[in-house]
């Protein structure tokens, strides 16, 4: 490393530190979601593999929760793996489907983290949904971040299914389709989503630049914030960590009013 980059990097030490003593933690968002984009363009520009990219960015995440617990976040969901993503090619979604198993295994076995799966388990390979019972199970008592892990996850998809839930449970209880429709309301389909009741994301971090949604929560994200950052997500630093909680404290949020 150079004296250049040795002085840039303390520069951003310092100023992160600066960011970090102005916060108010009672204006923290209690619930945050994050999109995880770019590890693929973060690999190109790097001269490096796709692969390598996704484990970057996957190494990523345990620094970011780190981050989040100083910060007196509760609730943090990580938006690991799209239905849209069984698409890709199976070279890449083959070790991509690994990267996410072992990043599962590393959060049940911290210690810190609550583990939840958000999203279709279906559409996930048997080894792969035998690891996240396991991760739910083995962390279901502990006190810490109850991370959200979406994985086979699509924002139409969660509400196609809690509507599903609904009638199941319907006819589990006798319930006539007619006062089922009756009884629906906002807050029963919000009892049937993947996130049941949690509170809904107060901030979205999506990175790379990208400013979309893509379908990430479509139910629980009506009155979020976003933050859209122009960092790919393996090189996301805990000062733009700090700039998204800054930023959204300065907002004002009117909840649609």
């Amino acid at each position: 490393m150079n004296l250049r980059d040795k002085l840039r990097g303390l520069l951003v030490r310092l100023y992160a530190r600066r960011v970090e003593g102005h916060l108010d933690h009672a204006q923290v968002p209690k619930h945050i979601g994050v999109i995880m984009d770019g590890n693929r363009r973060w690999a190109k520009a790097a001269g490096s593999t796709t692969v390598h990219g996704h484990r970057a960015g996957a190494e990523k995440i345990e620094e970011f929760l780190g981050w989040c617990s100083e910060t007196d976040v509760e609730v943090v969901t990580l938006w690991l793996l799209s239905t849209d993503n069984f698409d890709r090619a199976k070279e890449e979604l083959v070790p991509l489907l690994g990267i996410i198993e072992d990043v599962v295994r590393t959060l049940a076995a911290d210690g810190r983290w609550r583990v939840h799966h958000v999203g279709t388990l279906d559409l996930l390979p048997a080894g792969m949904q035998r690891t996240l019972k396991e991760a739910e199970e083995s962390t279901a008592h502990t006190d810490g971040i109850l991370v959200n892990v979406a994985i086979g996850y699509g924002g139409r998809q969660e509400i196609a299914d809690a509507v599903r839930s609904m009638i199941l449970d319907a006819q589990d209880n006798g319930v006539s389709m007619e006062d089922l429709a009756d009884s629906v309301d906002i807050d029963m389909i919000g009892r049937h989503l993947y996130t049941g009741a949690q509170p809904d994301p107060d901030l979205v971090i999506r990175t790379s630049g990208e400013q979309r949604l893509s379908g990430f929560m479509l139910w629980q994200t009506a009155h979020s914030e976003y933050y859209f950052c122009d960092v790919f997500w393996p090189a996301f630093r805990k000062v733009d960590f700090l700039r998204a909680l800054r930023d959204y404290a300065a907002r004002h949020r009117r909840f649609g009013g």
